[in-house]
């Protein structure tokens, strides 16, 4: 599918900045979070736009990114503390200025670490247009020495930062989206390529992602979890569960269709999964009036727990290559008296993605998000998640009712074309969401209980592991 051109809402956005440029004051209050959603807003759209865009290379941009704008900022707070001594202790900090400005150094520092990410895509205007915008406000009543210095302060956290992401393993992975020398293990109950998915390759994407470096050193040292064991007997565990994804097909509502559209999150089409986690921190920061210290600080837990959420989640897809449901169902349930002859062609209604089935990342990202979320704002935290209302209504196709008579063997379903449209949806808490994103997998018909079950549990334990760094003096 095509990605969605230019940058919708652009001018729309930045005259959303431009209230701050009658504003009279020079020293801006850390209660005004405006600086850093207006930057997640823009990483957000930057990762929508982007070609060759996967949730892996995503979440570890935003890990690195979340980390850039949060260590800009951690002069300014007498209870915050820097972190990235504790993810790297080789890491030299860059020299604090005696006179600093925190926006113009947040500003210049999202700037330079957003187009180290993208600058490949060849579509940074927008990325400098407000950074001009921001630098124009915030230093049109400093002295040109105070500016200078807050600005190289910023770029200079970004350009440590960014050198030490180049030695993680992901360093401009865009390019070896689907490695050619890559060979897949064969046999029973493993993974092959979708006949009818997301992509057209017969390659797995980045099958070596599990290897990165992880921003918690003690998520990269949690233990694999274990897939169901691989059987056709029709009383095992693995049988039941692939045949409850094809049973979840055959009963799907209009609102089981728009759950498993929203937390799609098809990355050739949207932000990808990070990108949408990504967004409701901004949603979280919003609604409860977070202060900047607090929105950075957020920021960086989010994007580092997604970003180690799928590096322990690919360690385990390629260290069992299990089957997705779609093949398991074509090649064991067309025969069943119970399966009529769509099984002979048996899709799942979302989809299927590159890579093997267990677990599921979806799941696993939005628990380690509702992890580090939860933490900062509470248990019960109400919202809308509106990531994307706006959305073109998605074409779906369902099989027509089935004759009355028909041979199995001859019979080619027929299908009917219908829609969803996107409409802003309401969750009670942090978990509610994420729960229900993995839900979605399995409604889907691209995830097993099991694999969405797993990957809530990782996702909790790697969003702790962010959460037990020391963030506070």
């Amino acid at each position: 599918m095509k990605k969605r051109r230019g940058w919708l809402g652009l001018g729309a956005f930045l005259m959303g900045m431009a209230w701050v440029q009658a504003k009279p004051s020079i020293k801006e209050s850390t209660k005004d979070a405006s600086v850093p959603t207006a930057w997640a807003k823009m990483t957000v759209q930057v990762m929508s736009q982007a070609p060759n865009n996967t949730p892996t290379y995503g979440s570890r941009a935003l890990g690195y990114i979340g980390l850039t704008m949060y260590e800009t900022m951690v002069p300014v707070s007498s209870a915050h503390r820097s972190v990235v001594k504790a993810l790297c202790d080789t890491l030299s900090l860059p020299k604090f200025p005696k006179k600093y400005t925190w926006e113009l150094a947040l500003n210049a520092g999202q700037a330079q670490i957003l187009k180290a990410f993208y600058g490949y895509t060849n579509r940074t205007g927008p990325i400098d247009s407000l950074e001009q915008v921001i630098y124009q406000r915030y230093s049109q009543h400093l002295s040109p020495s105070v500016a200078k210095a807050s600005v190289d302060y910023g770029k200079a956290w970004a350009h440590r930062i960014f050198e030490w992401a180049k030695l993680d393993g992901g360093h401009e992975g865009y390019l070896r989206n689907f490695p050619k020398d890559y060979k897949r293990p064969e046999g029973e109950g493993k993974w092959v390529p979708p006949t009818v998915g997301q992509s057209n390759s017969k390659i797995p994407m980045h099958p070596t992602w599990g290897q990165n470096r992880t921003f918690s050193p003690k998520n990269a040292q949690l233990p694999l979890p274990e897939p169901l064991v691989y059987s056709t007997d029709t009383t095992s565990e693995y049988y039941k569960q692939y045949t409850e994804v094809a049973d979840q097909k055959r009963k799907l509502t209009e609102e089981d269709r728009a759950i498993a559209m929203w937390w799609g999150d098809d990355p050739t089409e949207t932000c990808s999964p990070p990108g949408h986690s990504y967004h409701l921190a901004t949603i979280a920061i919003l609604n409860s009036n977070a202060d900047a210290i607090k929105a950075a600080e957020t920021y960086a837990r989010v994007g580092m727990a997604v970003a180690d959420a799928f590096i322990c989640c690919w360690k385990a897809k390629f260290a069992y290559m299990v089957q997705r449901p779609s093949s398991f169902v074509r090649k064991n349930l067309r025969k069943k008296e119970q399966y009529p002859g769509e099984m002979i062609n048996w899709l799942p209604f979302f989809l299927e993605p590159p890579f093997p089935s267990f677990y599921s990342g979806h799941a696993v990202q939005s628990a380690a998000t509702a992890t580090v979320l939860t933490e900062m704002y509470g248990d019960n935290f109400a919202f809308t998640d509106a990531t994307h209302t706006g959305r073109k209504p998605k074409r779906y196709y369902v099989v027509k009712p089935l004759p009355a008579q028909y041979d199995a063997a001859d019979y080619i379903p027929e299908y009917l074309e219908k829609e969803v449209k996107f409409q802003p949806r309401h969750y009670r808490s942090f978990w509610e969401a994420a729960k229900e994103c993995a839900e979605s997998r399995l409604k889907g018909g691209i995830h097993t209980r099991h694999d969405n079950d797993v990957g809530l549990k990782e996702g909790a334990k790697i969003g702790q592991n962010i959460n037990a760094l020391r963030w506070r003096r």
